[in-house]
């Protein structure tokens, strides 16, 4: 919800495609500073400790947006907008710790045999949420104030946290970061991924992709000024490629990809970019909507794959190093493809800049084609 709720109240605040575009990097650059130490604190850390103390921390944050966002404080535009980025940074810094905390606890929960299919199911449920999120969220920001939403936020978050605090045990720790220094653990998570080229090979397609095909930060001023439509149809585009990316993985766990695996990647990746130039290019709602929808159809494959390469590949005392490393090709690139967007929108205007960016997602598959092997005859 809080993408949602965020990016339609700063575009309404300031009209500025740069300020959505800044966003992203305001999470973005405490999420990559920090993303190598806290893998290694995941590692050495019980987990479930660890995430319940990061829900409280953005729980914290969220009750700093309603504050923010009300009405109660006469202050400026300007300071409402730094205010904003400021909590936005903050989110960076949780998620730098629990992304990987939740990647690498999972894998604690359920024998190693229902390992892949647990990653599926674990992948619909946070898909639900993003397909939820962003269509409630739209709708209410329609009839209630920004702020009476985010104490809708804080509740799902009180929740979230009481679910996890009472319903699972604390689990061991398999990794004493004391035998060795923090550079030293650090090294082990980054030489891990670069010598497992299928893994490093779809990291960095996936990265690039998104770097330039993702549109989300600027879906407000395709909503607002292209499409004319109001924050309850932009909330629906928010969610359209989530929805294709739950049906996706949904069918893909009842029938899984067998065989070529890592060719159908680099398609799935070409497919995306093909959905993204269709997008830009559309006058029509419901055009668009499909278009983010089948976005999400191929991005659901790609999710699937990379999934899978992880939770086979990566040993148990090395997951929480190893997602800390997969945050940055991937997680941070989502922050990273939001800022490209407003600095590509502000200066080649919208739809010549996703447009763009669907291109050089199609460049990119190629040069994956016929530049890493490993990834293009990837098997499992």
């Amino acid at each position: 919800m809080v993408p949602v709720l965020l990016g339609w109240y700063l575009y309404n605040l300031t009209e500025s495609k740069l300020v959505l575009g800044l966003v992203g990097l305001s999470e973005v650059i405490p999420a990559i500073l920090l993303a190598l130490p806290a893998g290694v604190k995941v590692d050495s850390s019980d987990k479930k400790s660890l995430i319940i103390k990061s829900l409280i921390f953005y729980t914290i944050v969220i009750t700093g947006l309603i504050i923010t966002t009300s009405e109660l404080f006469n202050i400026t535009e300007e300071f409402r907008t730094v205010i904003i980025f400021i909590l936005v940074g903050l989110t960076g810094v949780i998620r730098a710790y629990i992304s990987p905390a939740f990647s690498a606890f999972l894998a604690q929960l359920v024998t190693k045999e229902e390992l892949v299919h647990a990653a599926s199911v674990n992948s619909m449920t946070w898909l639900i949420g993003a397909i939820v999120g962003p269509t409630f969220g739209g709708f209410l920001i329609g009839y209630f104030s920004m702020s009476f939403v985010f104490v809708i936020v804080v509740i799902l978050l009180v929740l979230s946290i009481f679910f996890i605090g009472y319903f699972i045990l604390p689990k061991p720790v398999t990794y004493d970061k004391s035998k060795v220094r923090t550079w030293e653990s650090v090294r082990e998570g980054l030489d891990f991924v670069w010598n497992q080229k299928a893994l490093f090979g779809a990291m960095s397609l996936d990265m690039l992709a998104v770097l330039f095909g993702g549109a989300v930060a600027i879906l407000p001023v395709f909503a607002k000024d292209i499409l004319a439509v109001g924050p309850q149809s932009f909330g629906l585009l928010m969610s359209a490629t989530y929805a294709g990316n739950f049906l996706a993985i949904l069918f893909l766990t009842k029938f899984p990809l067998k065989g070529s695996q890592g060719f159908k990647l680099i398609y799935s990746i070409a497919g995306f970019g093909v959905c993204m130039i269709v997008f830009a290019l559309s006058e029509s709602f419901i055009l668009s909507l499909v278009a983010l929808f089948v976005s999400g159809l191929f991005d659901g494959v790609s999710v699937i794959i990379r999934g899978t390469i992880f939770q086979i590949l990566v040993p148990d005392q090395l997951r929480g190093r190893v997602s800390s490393v997969s945050s940055i090709f991937i997680n941070s690139t989502n922050e990273l493809g939001q800022f490209e967007s407003g600095v590509a929108a502000a200066a080649m205007g919208t739809v010549p800049s996703v447009v763009f960016g669907g291109c050089m997602t199609l460049l990119v598959s190629s040069i994956a084609y016929f530049k890493i092997p490993a990834l293009k005859n990837l098997k499992y």
